[in-house]
């Protein structure tokens, strides 16, 4: 490992380059976890506002069920340190999710 600090993103404001290298190494990590997270989310939430175009339906999968839309998406979500599977699309302003099943290990 390098004695040197890492350069910065050039697209990186000023002001978060400098706040982040005030911060401890456990704020730094709380600060990358929670910056991971909040980019899947911002992707899921593109993802459930995508639709296909108008008058294209979308082949409903084998395993879908009744009560679950074809644009729904599948996500991961970590409970107690055990993955699983669930549906989630959108209803209006709100995010619907339905569990779907357990993340195989072997995956």
């Amino acid at each position: 490992m390098s004695y040197k600090p890492p350069t910065p993103p050039t697209n990186l404001p000023t002001g978060v380059v400098d706040a982040l290298n005030k911060s401890s190494p456990n704020r730094l990590r709380d600060v990358a976890r929670y910056a991971e997270e909040l980019a899947e989310h911002k992707e899921r939430e593109a993802r459930l506002e995508e639709e296909p175009p108008e008058g294209e339906l979308e082949e409903r999968s084998d395993d879908l069920p009744d009560d679950v839309p074809t644009k729904a998406t599948i996500t991961i979500k970590e409970i107690n340190d055990n993955r699983y599977y669930y549906w989630q699309w959108r209803e209006g302003d709100k995010i619907k999710s339905k569990y779907k099943g357990p993340v195989n290990s072997g995956e």
